[in-house]
């Protein structure tokens, strides 16, 4: 996990285009509004159950991020499992500092 893309959902979180938790993630992908979802690399098996399963119905791409506790950190927060992003632009640009190729 490239550091550049937590700096963005934190830039994100204080624009108020980030979505913070669990539930507020899943609250978010049924009304349609994320383009990005990210999760923790130590998420629990409620989380994968809640979260991955109903991102991959909605086709919102999925990454897999840091510890719940640096994800927490990103936004200001303490330990996260999940996190979705609205904004489109910003979503692009953190895939970008996750994906090695750009794509």
């Amino acid at each position: 996990m490239v550091g550049g893309a937590l700096g963005l959902l934190g830039l994100g979180m204080r624009a108020g285009s980030v979505v913070v938790g669990t539930a507020g993630v899943r609250a978010a992908l049924r009304r349609g509004e994320l383009a990005l979802v990210m999760v923790a690399s130590d998420r629990s098996s409620r989380t994968n159950e809640k979260v991955l399963r109903l991102a991959g119905a909605r086709r919102v791409p999925l990454i897999v991020g840091p510890s719940a506790d640096d994800l927490g950190r990103s936004v200001g927060r303490g330990s996260v499992q999940a996190v979705g992003v609205r904004d489109a632009e910003l979503a692009a640009g953190i895939k970008d500092q996750t994906c090695e190729d750009g794509r």
